[in-house]
């Protein structure tokens, strides 16, 4: 089972087939499942279980391995870290990854990598039954566990403040957050017909693309330049936004436990049923008995504390790492892969201006570094924030390294913790393909326009 493993910062003992009962079903994401610790080991309290899902066709990170769990191209990319390049196991190359490159960009107090842990196939059919049992209204993105993986990664369960036990009197409160792009490209390299770009995000020309595909039921009014836009009343507006129509960017957790948002997937909205039963958990929490200062108050809360934690500052900067746009980005693929740049030969076809020379002509660690800082800046651009809330007493001091906030319309003082999850590196030969989806949300944006 563990032949041939590198077994660096992964624990040895291995998870078997009547381990699975110790674990409960979370929830799920488009890539991972995740599962809550519910047994009595005390390596294990407080953890929750990422196990990576079967991607579906298209989506593989695939290429030729050049024996060091990087593909040969990317390697070319990340060689020149000298954990991800000695790295012997496919599976540890994320966990690196988020380590060695994420962490130090985002900040180690923002950052929990976690330990992999060695898992039998038996294991792994196990979970995969019991994701199958539940209801598929708990699965917003259901597909198969992968059976074939060595290993999965455990982490400390970030939507609760005490490792290994809750606290009854102190319920737990976390939202998580897909922030998506939080800026506007500058690029140069962005087409004349694409312009609009530098106007519009990313984030509402998907939404009209979605909405044309049938994937979502409105738009959402969310505007990610609001939540980083460091003003605490254009935060509270993407907050609000958000919780109106949360599709897959907006969820909220009652001590791990999903009680808002995501049940729906990309077609979840708040209706007034939905806002109902929401009142009646934030009445656990929130001093007010009033529905319509529930909601309210759980908004500012969530506004507050993001303003309060300035985490996104970092996030964002991560984000603008990333000067060139896909348009750009791009062309020093197909340099790097010394194939004919297929962009250059569509804007000749096309008969378009092509002013891309300057791209070509840079040097090879040149164009390494464009195609280093895009992945990264995609990472950042891709991943999630978790806020974890809870009350404390009024008056106290803290002596706690986590952060404290006021709530004003209840009176109440909270303390939280920021984290970002979803930190995977993302795989160098989807280029083509992320390049072709920006032509098809564009597409789709400018027809939308017309009519």
């Amino acid at each position: 089972m563990t032949k041939g493993l590198n077994i660096y910062k992964m624990e040895e003992i291995v998870l078997e087939a009547k381990d699975a009962v110790d674990w409960s079903y979370r929830g799920e994401g488009a890539v991972n499942l995740v599962l809550a610790y519910t047994g009595s080991s005390p390596t294990c309290l407080g953890k929750v279980m990422r196990i990576k899902k079967k991607l579906k066709k298209g989506n593989e990170n695939g290429g030729d391995t050049s024996g060091n769990g990087l593909t040969s191209l990317e390697n070319l990319i990340w060689g020149d870290i000298k954990d991800l390049a000695s790295c012997q196991n496919k599976e540890m190359v994320d966990y690196l990854f988020a380590e060695h490159v994420m962490r130090p960009f985002l900040g180690h107090k923002y950052v929990n990598v976690g330990i992999r842990r060695l898992v039998a196939t038996e294991f792994l059919e196990s979970v995969e039954k019991m994701a199958t049992s539940q209801p598929l209204s708990r699965r917003a993105n259901p597909s198969s566990v992968d059976t074939n993986r060595t290993s999965v990664l455990l982490m400390d369960d970030l939507t609760r403040f005490a490792h290994g036990h809750v606290e009854d009197d102190k319920p737990c409160l976390t939202v998580e957050i897909k922030p998506k792009y939080g800026f506007l490209p500058s690029s140069s390299f962005i087409a004349e017909e694409n312009l609009i770009k530098k106007s519009v995000t990313r984030f509402k020309m998907q939404q009209a693309l979605k909405l044309r595909q049938n994937e979502i039921l409105k738009v959402s009014e969310y505007d990610p330049l609001d939540l980083f836009s460091g003003s605490k009343d254009r935060i509270h507006k993407a907050i609000k936004a958000l919780y109106a129509t949360p599709q897959t960017n907006f969820r909220v957790f009652l001590n791990g436990s999903l009680v808002f948002g995501g049940f729906r997937g990309s077609k979840c909205i708040t209706t007034s049923k939905v806002e109902l039963a929401f009142n009646h958990i934030l009445k656990g929490i929130l001093k007010t008995e009033d529905d319509d200062v529930c909601a309210s108050s759980f908004i500012e809360l969530v506004a507050e504390t993001i303003y309060a934690s300035g985490a996104l500052d970092q996030l964002l900067h991560v984000q603008k790492l990333d000067k060139y746009n896909i348009e750009g980005v791009v062309h020093a693929y197909y340099d790097l892969i010394d194939q004919p740049c297929k962009a250059c030969q569509e804007l000749e076809k096309r008969k378009l201006s092509n002013h891309f020379g300057a791209m070509h002509s840079m040097s090879h660690d040149e164009k390494v570094n464009i195609l280093k800082n895009f992945l990264i800046s995609s990472t950042a651009t891709d991943c999630s924030v978790m806020v974890s809330i809870r009350s404390r007493e009024t008056g106290l001091s803290s002596f706690s390294s986590h952060g404290n906030v006021h709530l004003e319309s209840t009176k109440q003082d909270f303390e939280y913790k920021v984290h970002f999850i979803d930190l995977d590196m993302r795989p160098l030969n989807r280029m083509e393909a992320n390049y072709e989806s920006d032509k098809m949300i564009m597409k789709s944006y400018l027809e939308m326009l017309k009519t």
